[in-house]
């Protein structure tokens, strides 16, 4: 992992799930900040910005008008993001692409390849974000 610690916002607001997430991903050696609705992710991204979100289910607002928001964002456009979601309908999975999301994730998903999707997205990202 490169040094600082990357930094995933992880926006859930089921604990169990986020706690699991959270605990991966820091197994990784990621430092995750934990969110549980829109209004406190969107705060927090106001004065700092992630190098990677995941998010999930959220109920103040839909999770894939989030994504849009962030992908509509100049701010936080080049941000990677990974959908978590229980459903698998393939016009939700193109709602999320649509929207901005970069890697979509059926829950309960494999911690592996979470593991693997939040690697290579943040590598991906690392590699285009000028110095």
């Amino acid at each position: 992992m490169s040094s600082p610690r990357s930094i995933v916002l992880l926006i859930e607001e089921e604990p169990v799930l986020r706690e699991i997430t959270a605990f991966r991903l820091e197994l990784l050696g990621f430092e995750v900040v934990e969110k549980d609705n829109a209004a406190k992710a969107s705060l927090w991204i106001s004065s700092k910005l992630p190098n990677l979100v995941a998010i999930g289910h959220i109920s103040d607002v839909d999770s894939i008008e989030f994504i849009n928001r962030l992908s509509d964002d100049q701010r936080s456009n080049h941000i990677p993001v990974v959908y978590l979601s229980a459903n698998s309908d393939l016009e939700e999975v193109q709602r999320a692409f649509n929207a901005g999301a970069d890697e979509y994730l059926v829950t309960p998903y494999d911690p592996v390849v979470l593991e693997k999707k939040v690697v290579n997205l943040i590598a991906a990202a690392a590699e285009h974000t000028p110095e």
